[in-house]
């Protein structure tokens, strides 16, 4: 049984979340306390007739007054031999602020003491444990509702079949910097397409940009120290029992240099029989 806890920051997407896994086969429940998170989990697993083959349970904030019993409901999941994995997804403070003003819901957190800004940040804190025990961070602060479900469901899909999946993504600097990579290599440093005026129009999936990128030795050097970083360190996280790493590349638009050795990085890891996904945050 594949088993998940989906969590994050109110306005993040966690319901879009649960209903992709739904989507998928899942039985979902959203907001179950945390002191019966062994529980449920033990009865689903115990049933002969295995109904139920993949349940996720939503938790976050919300449940706060059980927050407190959730290091010791971990545990018990570990003890009762329940393999679980926690989606965690989170956005930028002001793209969290302009979603609960446009939907003029209330933050969990908020009171006539507490303004918006801080009663994220307090949720932050709160649900800290659970964003370092991810699985998979997702990042939504430039991602759509269907983007959200495809990440969602290929993690799901993921989990059906043993071994690490990479997950390459592009993106650029000016745009801010992804919160759900597990590494961020800056490729600022390398020749710029943008420059030459042939080029601009074009991006990294393009051969004129990929002819101009494969002429310089120090792209040529850049792909093989990341490429022989992630050989030499993706065995101790698969020892780790990780099932997801996201590697992200930024250049200063996430149009041409990222793009073109993130697409590299993963056809030649694809190559090697790894389980590889591409995203092109700036590439729309």
């Amino acid at each position: 049984m594949s088993f998940f806890i989906v969590s994050g920051l109110s306005g993040s997407g966690k319901t879009i979340a649960l209903q992709a896994l739904e989507d998928v086969g899942f039985y979902c429940i959203d907001n179950l306390p945390a002191a019966l998170l062994a529980h449920f989990a033990g009865l689903l697993a115990d049933k002969r007739d295995h109904a139920v083959a993949n349940a996720a349970i939503g938790l976050d904030v919300r449940n706060r007054a059980f927050l407190a019993d959730l290091p010791k409901s971990l545990e018990e999941l570990h003890d009762r031999g329940i393999h679980y994995r926690i989606i965690f997804l989170e956005a930028e403070d002001s793209i969290l602020i302009k979603r609960f003003k446009e939907t003029r819901r209330k933050h969990p957190m908020l009171d006539h003491q507490t303004p918006l800004l801080e009663a994220i940040r307090l949720e932050k804190q709160l649900l800290e444990p659970l964003s370092f025990a991810a699985a998979l961070r997702i990042d939504t602060t430039r991602t759509t509702p269907h983007e959200l479900r495809m990440q969602v469901r290929n993690f799901a899909r993921g989990e059906e079949t043993a071994g690490l999946t990479l997950l390459f993504e592009s993106f650029g600097y000016k745009h801010g910097t992804p919160l759900d990579a597990d590494y961020v290599f800056d490729v600022r440093c390398l020749p710029n397409p943008y420059w030459q005026p042939e080029l601009r129009q074009y991006t990294g999936l393009d051969e004129p940009v990929v002819h101009f990128l494969r002429q310089y030795d120090e792209v040529e050097a850049m792909f093989d120290e990341i490429r022989g970083f992630l050989e030499k360190w993706l065995p101790r996280f698969e020892r780790e029992d990780r099932t997801y790493l996201t590697i992200a590349l930024g250049c200063t638009g996430g149009q041409h240099r990222s793009v073109y050795l993130v697409q590299r990085l993963a056809q030649y890891f694809s190559d090697k029989g790894v389980k590889t996904q591409v995203r092109h945050r700036e590439l729309k």
